[in-house]
């Protein structure tokens, strides 16, 4: 391949990944009525790991963590977003994901693409430290925009106490300081009310 087709193939990658800024999360803004899209979402997560990252249970290599949070949604131009809570499909990695992490990925020059799909799948598998930790911004995040909106995606869909902090306690296999923190949060937002208990 030469130079000038290796370029191509990463530009061609960066032309498709623009597509990420169109897919909608359910979650929305911070004291906010707009729903915040994957790129948003992405971004917000990469810094909040480079501002807490001391508070990572182990020590963790910060560029691999920014890395999977800039990418861990890219699968979703294929596979679209799936709520957290939704009752019906499951929020774990699918066969549509892996195709969509080969196919995507696999627009970039071939050590790229291994070096960006062994990287994604990383983040699936959230065993290692920086997975762990990757994983726990990003169930911080949106705890911290349902809190800011009154409830936000809670109240809208009905998510009760129970659903929020069995999906929200993965934050503690990456931070037991940030899930106390979170823990506390979701109690004072059933003592507010904007959090149904039971």
């Amino acid at each position: 391949m030469t130079e000038y087709e290796h370029l191509l193939k990463q530009v061609s990658f960066i032309h498709e990944i623009d597509k990420v800024k169109y897919i909608l999360r359910k979650t929305k803004l911070f004291n906010s009525d707009r729903n915040e899209n994957d790129a948003e979402h992405s971004w917000h997560l990469a810094i909040m790991a480079l501002i807490l990252a001391e508070h990572a249970n182990e020590p963790v290599d910060i560029l691999k963590v920014v890395k999977m949070l800039l990418i861990h949604d890219v699968v979703e131009i294929d596979a679209g977003d799936i709520f957290l809570y939704d009752a019906v499909l499951n929020h774990t990695n699918t066969l549509a994901e892996q195709k969509a992490a080969e196919r995507i990925f696999g627009l970039l020059p071939d050590e790229q693409a291994k070096e960006y799909i062994a990287i994604w799948e990383e983040f699936e598998a959230s065993e290692t430290p920086e997975a762990k930790f990757a994983r726990a911004m990003d169930r911080l995040e949106p705890l911290l925009q349902n809190i800011s909106n009154n409830g936000g995606t809670w109240k809208e869909f009905n998510v009760s106490y129970e659903q929020v902090i069995g999906k929200k306690s993965v934050i503690k296999n990456g931070s037991e300081t940030l899930w106390k923190f979170a823990e506390k949060l979701i109690n004072e937002s059933v003592e507010k009310g904007i959090l149904n208990k039971g």
